[in-house]
């Protein structure tokens, strides 16, 4: 950099940012921290005043407050009544919810864009993804859609939409990971590279076109998975 034109100030500068970045960015972490732990306490709070909702009879489970709104909820427990029909619908709204597929890309103006991978030299079976962290691997795929149906060996493969922060306990025992959605720096990327296991992200439809219990080969480098 100090060979580019007024570089010593360049470089001088640059120095400085890298000096913020190193010293600070773990400061970037607090906020999410704190809100977290808040909202935990928030959690207790809401679910003991739902325990006392189901013992006077206005709710039947205590999960059912998680279908109303603060301010419906603010109301039944001010007035210990509720219209409860309201909950079975928004239930009932919610299984029909969670079988929709919601499009890859859609932009500020609705428009829905579609695409296909423009790939060459794979083999004509391949189930095509994004190459997010190196490698080649073979292994039992385990289709998961829910966390708390976790039931995974050593070496298993995970397959699933998407995972989060509340996955990675699982990265200790699985030997590759395939998601339907994600990208270099998403969530299931960045831990499988930090364990060294070979991921394919992107993949459409992946939790489908896997059946659970498959072996199946991902070939981390190259961005596509084998079912063998």
């Amino acid at each position: 950099m100090k060979q580019l034109p007024d570089g010593e100030q360049k470089a001088e500068e640059t120095k400085r940012m890298i000096d913020l970045i190193r010293n600070f960015s773990g400061f970037r972490e607090y906020p999410k921290y704190g809100m977290i732990n808040r909202y935990f306490v928030y959690k207790q709070a809401l679910l003991k005043e739902a325990e006392q909702l189901v013992q006077a009879g206005v709710i039947q489970d205590k999960e059912d407050i998680c279908y109303l709104t603060l301010e419906e909820l603010r109301e039944t427990v001010r007035t210990n009544k509720l219209d409860y029909p309201i909950i079975s619908q928004r239930k009932d709204e919610y299984k029909v919810y969670e079988k929709l597929t919601p499009p890859r890309v859609i932009t500020s103006d609705g428009e829905i864009i579609t695409g296909e991978y423009k790939r060459e030299n794979l083999p004509a079976q391949a189930i095509i993804g994004l190459p997010v962290s190196a490698g080649v691997i073979e292994g039992r795929a385990r289709v998961i859609s829910n966390l708390e149906d976790a039931d995974l060996e050593d070496g298993d493969i995970l397959v699933t939409a998407f995972t989060d922060p509340s996955w990675t306990p699982l990265f200790v025992s699985i030997k590759g990971l395939v998601t339907e959605v994600g990208g270099l720096m998403t969530h299931g990327a960045v831990i499988a590279r930090e364990y060294g296991l070979p991921a394919v992200v992107g993949v459409e439809n992946a939790t489908k076109l896997i059946k659970d219990g498959e072996r199946i080969r991902v070939h981390g480098t190259e961005g596509y998975v084998e079912i063998l």
